[in-house]
């Protein structure tokens, strides 16, 4: 029986793409492998947000195929939608799968003489990439509920046309599409019949949810009948725009404080005024706070989350700490901090040829940013030390321990062994380098 490995890079999206197709291998007949070097098919899920994402993406081809060079390499994800004819022709790649035709790359690896009407050939190596994405129905990429995991990513929508003035995405993912109402319940009412204790609902620009459908919906409709049509015990929202956080989503929060999970991640990118308009965000500093002051009031015991891009060009020292004085006065937990990275074809990387901040600033101005998260992370950890928290437990090898996750955001050591996908009560007794330690209470 042949073999796959399944290597993910990027977000919660992708993570959630990557479970289907795995799923779907699966279904195919094809057996999981312990890693990539035992596997004969490897498919390469890739990120292409940052230049980064790409160099580490070509660097895992490279020890692949190094390290297993009779392997088939199918690269598939955003940078294989951008770049197809670039990773056409590293060695050991045999097909290349834009996010365009994703939803196809079981069915191209079992079947790949089938789908030769849809490839261009580069390198001699079948390039399935549809700049229109008019082959893309994303509600044929299915919800992996048998994937190996205990908080599964069920991704309801696909796609932006923000065009904020440094990102890709649009052109990687195409336009905003969303899986139906009734396909999402079928997946959610599918999870908890096998015993699943926490989802997560992700997407590219998931407040967008149900704009496209007819008739249209709004984000939270869907939330609303999770709760209302399922019996799920938890359900998380991954990242949400800002201006997305409605009257109607926040009061859901109000309602129903034991199913969702205190949790709001809000993408920022910068606290200063300026800088967002260079950027073609759609909101401004002040509406940001006031997301943040209605979300806290709500949930006083919420972790609250950002993304920060550092060094967008143009970035002055002022500029910096304006952005850096704003979040410093945010009831942030955490952030996702990320330094700018020039995207071909995007407006931000023709501002970046006349007003780039220099690398050293940069990582100076990560450091100072990465000092000021760690600092509010470990304030909101130590105000639970002797606390009660809902846990849901995740896989791990510690033989005296159980990892969890709390259901606001936070990393818990229990004292004690469980098998994952349990929800326990526990007390948090004291720090540990990125989370609690915690004692279980008697169930």
């Amino acid at each position: 029986m042949a073999e796959y490995h399944v290597e993910n890079f990027g977000c919660r999206s992708s993570r959630s793409d990557g479970e289907a197709i795995a799923a779907e291998l699966r279904h195919r007949g094809l057996k999981p492998a312990t890693d990539f070097a035992g596997a004969s098919v490897v498919v390469v899920n890739t990120c292409s947000v940052t230049a980064d994402a790409d160099s580490g993406a070509r660097a895992f081809i490279r020890r692949v195929h190094r390290k297993n060079p009779d392997a088939k390499i199918v690269v598939t994800g955003c940078y294989a939608q951008r770049a197809p004819e670039e990773l056409a022709t590293l060695s050991g790649v045999t097909s290349v799968i834009g996010n365009s035709h994703k939803s196809l790359v079981a069915s191209i690896i079992v079947e790949p003489t089938a789908f030769v009407p849809l490839a261009t050939v580069v390198n001699r190596v079948p390039v399935f990439v549809d700049e229109s994405f008019a082959h893309t129905d994303l509600a044929t990429l299915p919800f992996a509920d048998d994937a190996d995991q205990t908080r599964p990513n069920l991704k309801v929508q696909d796609g932006c046309a923000n065009c904020c003035s440094f990102c890709i995405i649009p052109e990687t993912r195409g336009p905003s599409r969303s899986i139906t109402l009734e396909k999402a319940l079928e997946s959610v009412e599918r999870f908890v019949q096998n015993g699943g204790q926490e989802l997560v609902l992700s997407g590219i620009n998931l407040g967008r949810w149900g704009r496209d459908l007819k008739p249209a919906k709004r984000f939270a409709d869907l939330v609303s009948a999770i709760l209302e049509r399922t019996v799920l015990p938890r359900l998380r929202l991954s990242s949400i725009e800002p201006m997305d956080w409605t009257e109607d989503l926040l009061a859901l929060f109000a309602t129903h404080t034991s199913r969702l999970a205190r949790h709001a991640h809000l993408p920022l990118q910068s606290g200063s005024d300026t800088i967002l308009r260079r950027m073609y965000r759609r909101y401004r500093p002040w509406h940001y706070a006031e997301k943040l002051s209605q979300i806290r009031s709500l949930m006083p015991d919420a972790a609250i989350g950002a993304d920060v891009m550092v060094g967008f060009p143009g970035e002055t020292d002022a500029l910096f700490q304006e952005s850096y004085d704003f979040i410093a006065a945010q009831p942030l937990t955490y952030l996702h901090l990320f330094p700018f990275s020039p995207r071909l074809g995007t407006p931000a990387a023709e501002l970046q040829r006349y007003q780039p901040v220099h690398k050293e600033v940069m990582n100076q101005r990560m450091d100072a940013l990465r000092a000021l998260a760690e600092g509010k992370n470990t304030a909101f950890r130590k105000s639970f030390l002797g606390r009660e928290l809902s846990v849901v437990t995740l896989r791990g090898n510690r033989s005296a321990t159980t990892p969890a996750l709390s259901d606001n955001f936070i990393k818990v050591e229990v004292a004690m062994t469980y098998p994952p996908n349990r929800s326990i009560q526990v007390r948090a007794t004291r720090l540990t380098e990125s989370g609690l330690h915690a004692v279980p209470l008697a169930e």
